[in-house]
């Protein structure tokens, strides 16, 4: 049962077609929205915080690259670097790691995706957007087995789709929507019991 939970933090991973769908997102936020953001985009691995510099001139929150031990402070989105994955610990600050990609990734989705899982439980919200390979599946499905929420773009409003579709296949979602209504999901899950 979704209604009545106290939501945490948000995460969202995307591939091909992902910075502008970022963009539509992160662009449109309101200066109030309470929950910090953890995003994964696969990028290139010389990318040296190109990603994070493009998204904040669009974003009206503070928007960053993260760092190893940093903190997460609410009201805030963080971008993992390119060539590390992102993971979050237990006490909600952040770790790179440089080990092998997963599904040909690093960063890869279903690494932070699976350890925000484990440090939020049933208070993180997990988002699956536009990408070009099936990277973010399997993290999704154990979003929702930690009782988390799992927004999925739907894939006919996708720029590429095997990324969402494979989501629904493997995780299912809790909503599939087009990009035009992600962020009203997503601002109306951020206010229940806020």
């Amino acid at each position: 049962m979704i209604t009545g939970r106290r939501y945490q933090a948000v995460t969202i991973g995307c591939s091909a077609g992902g910075v502008h769908t970022l963009e539509a997102i992160l662009g449109v936020l309101p200066k109030s929205f309470p929950l910090p953001i953890i995003v994964v985009c696969h990028v290139a691995a010389g990318g040296n915080g190109l990603l994070a510099e493009l998204l904040a001139n669009k974003c009206p929150l503070p928007l960053k690259e993260a760092e190893e031990k940093e903190p997460i402070l609410a009201g805030r989105v963080y971008v993992a670097p390119a060539d590390y994955h992102l993971l979050v610990e237990d006490n909600h600050t952040f770790s790179l790691s440089m080990d092998p990609k997963v599904a040909f990734s690093r960063p890869s989705l279903d690494v932070l995706f699976e350890s925000m899982a484990e440090a939020y439980g049933e208070n993180l919200i997990g988002i699956v957007l536009t990408g070009a390979n099936e990277d973010g599946s399997h993290g999704l499905k154990t979003i929702r087995e930690y009782g988390g929420v799992a927004i999925v773009q739907d894939p006919r409003s996708a720029y590429a789709t095997i990324m969402p579709q494979a989501a629904i296949d493997i995780a299912g979602a809790d909503f599939i929507e087009p990009l035009q209504t992600i962020l009203s999901r997503l601002i109306s899950l951020s206010e229940i019991m806020q």
